[in-house]
């Protein structure tokens, strides 16, 4: 099916050059709210449900060892965070947000119908390992693989049109920067919340009563987040693309370098090219900024780019010559990516813990009374609790009293530096733990027990560092996204909200590399975590994560220095 052929092709763009600013008013603003809100709860609650719950779904249904399944599973999270950055793409050059995100919302709906099927045909999956003493565990075969990785595949492309291109969607309602960063608080306690619900209830179904009802709960969910989405259109605002930006930003690099050679001291009065035969001078506040100066010569005007063609106007090549403002816009992607690549460890530490306190969980005590027992995936939504409950607080308590206090509201990146020290106690917090669990392993002797003794020490001692991790998170996630979205160029703003998972997603692979490296050069992690010493793996994260936050700092400062 071809996106032109969506109803979405009929709704006239409202904020075209152009066109009349009083129908622009009659779009967007927090009436889309609901409906944003509403395929943000769909779509959370299904996807969350199903990458948090992998791990138990491959131990426990196709009969993969602990360590191997939290490495698929990082691998999935980190797709479901990388596949957005082609959306943004698609959404920024071609096609806008709407029908990118309807199209993924379908494509979501075949990933649940293949997950679904996969639960409820004993043939798509391998039988069950026989009880011990001398169990024996049969792999699945290569075709049973093929279709769970399908379904995996469909969930990483369906997302990848719709969680993030939401997120810009949203924003695109609202003018007013303040709307914008309101909503993408409030964004963020939606897909949060979602991710509660999903990873409470809808695991409990799959884990405690039947795999197949628990996906058939994410493709309802799924099927009606669609639904509510379209129904909201004639509310949207949906700006219309503008052709590919990432042609204009080559553009600015070829021009750069083919006057390379040029000298500026030859030129005498130099000037630069503003657009429709403008040009500034250099020194005037039109001309480019001194920051990457070497780019500045894409929009410098040489004897080349002065001559007249027929009609009087320059023919210079759009590769020979650009205008002061693609310039600077390459400028701005450019300034970012020392920051942005400053969060890619912080992700990483997370996907580390959360991949490894699932197995902790399931190693613990998860009984809660006499009948019911936490689901070991369950145990993660405590991090979605206190980001959703640290969000209304930080809004309302305390960063009005930081403005207070310095006179100015916190800005995003004092946000991220805040959730990149909160990020490592939790860490901290995780190897503290874990020590004084195998510390009651040690007592008890359960080193010698067989894989899967349970340590007589509640799972709740978790909910420390994953209540901790939840409010670095609170701090750092949506102030990273605001601060993408508020730097980057206009004609990048859905790349700019896919900056962040892209972050998060080579965050998890690299976690999987870091965890397969430490599998290979130390015994601290074997197929037994009682017999490992997990705390060190923690030791060493935060140990990386504190000489990370140095480097955040110094290209925090350096950034804050250039504008």
């Amino acid at each position: 099916m071809e996106m032109e052929s969506f109803p979405v092709s009929h709704h006239k763009p409202v904020d075209q050059e152009g066109q009349v600013e009083e129908a622009g008013r009659r779009k967007g603003g927090w009436i889309t709210l609901p409906f944003i809100a509403g395929s943000v709860l769909g779509l959370g609650l299904a996807i969350d449900s199903t990458t948090s719950n992998l791990v138990v779904y491959l131990l426990k249904e196709y009969n993969v060892d602990g360590i191997t399944a939290a490495q698929i599973a990082n691998i999935v999270r980190g797709s479901l965070n990388l596949v957005p950055v082609a959306g943004a793409v698609l959404s920024d050059s071609y096609f806008g947000c709407f029908p990118v995100i309807v199209v993924g919302t379908a494509i979501n709906v075949l990933s649940f119908v293949l997950f679904t099927l996969t639960a409820a045909l004993p043939s798509l999956r391998p039988p069950r390992c026989e009880p011990p003493p001398g169990g024996a565990c049969q792999h699945a075969s290569p075709g049973q693989l093929a279709v769970l990785y399908a379904a995996a595949c469909l969930l990483a492309i369906g997302t990848g049109g719709t969680r993030f291109n939401v997120a810009t969607m949203g924003a695109d309602q609202f003018v007013s920067a303040r709307d914008q960063d309101t909503f993408f608080n409030w964004y963020f306690v939606f897909l949060y919340g979602s991710f509660i619900v999903g990873e409470t209830a809808v695991v409990y179904l799959q884990d405690g009563v039947s795999w197949a009802l628990g996906f058939g709960v994410c493709l309802a969910a799924t099927v009606a987040s669609l639904v509510v989405l379209v129904l909201g259109a004639r509310y949207y605002r949906m700006p219309a693309p503008k052709g590919s930006p990432y042609t204009q930003l080559a553009r600015v690099v070829v021009a750069a370098v083919r006057k390379a050679r040029v000298d500026v001291g030859a030129l005498g009065r130099v000037q630069y090219y503003v657009g429709d035969d403008a040009v500034a001078d250099s020194g005037s506040d039109n001309a480019p900024s001194k920051m990457l100066r070497f780019l500045n010569r894409a929009a410098m005007i040489t004897a080349t780019d002065n001559s007249p063609d027929a009609s009087g106007g320059r023919r210079a090549s759009a590769w020979r010559l650009c205008t002061v403002q693609q310039v600077e816009d390459l400028k701005s992607l450019v300034g970012v990516l020392p920051i942005w690549s400053s969060g890619i460890f912080v992700s990483m530490s997370i996907g580390v813990m959360v991949g490894m306190i699932v197995l902790q969980a399931l190693a613990m005590d998860r009984s809660l009374g006499p009948r019911f027992m936490i689901p070991a995936a369950s145990i993660t939504v405590c991090m979605l609790a206190a980001f959703i409950a640290a969000t209304p607080v930080l809004d309302s308590a305390v960063f009005p009293l930081w403005r207070r206090v310095t006179g100015t509201p916190p800005t995003p990146l004092q946000r991220v530096g805040l959730g990149h020290v909160v990020n490592v106690t939790g860490i901290v917090a995780a190897a503290l733990v874990e020590r004084r669990r195998l510390s009651i392993v040690r007592g008890h002797h359960g080193a010698d027990e067989v894989a899967g003794w349970v340590t007589p020490m509640s799972v709740l001692w978790l909910l420390i560092p994953l209540t901790i991790a939840g409010v670095g998170e609170a701090l750092q996630f949506p102030g990273s996204v605001a601060f993408f979205y508020q730097e980057f160029p206009k004609t990048l703003r859905s790349t700019a909200t896919a900056m962040a998972p892209l972050v998060i997603a080579l965050g998890f692979y690299l976690s999987t590399v870091f965890v397969d490296v430490i599998r290979r050069v130390t015994a601290w992690l074997p197929g037994n975590i009682n017999q490992g010493r997990l705390d060190d793996v923690y030791w060493a994260v935060a140990v990386a994560a504190t000489i990370n936050f140095g480097y955040f700092l110094i290209c925090a400062n350096c950034y804050k220095n250039r504008k």
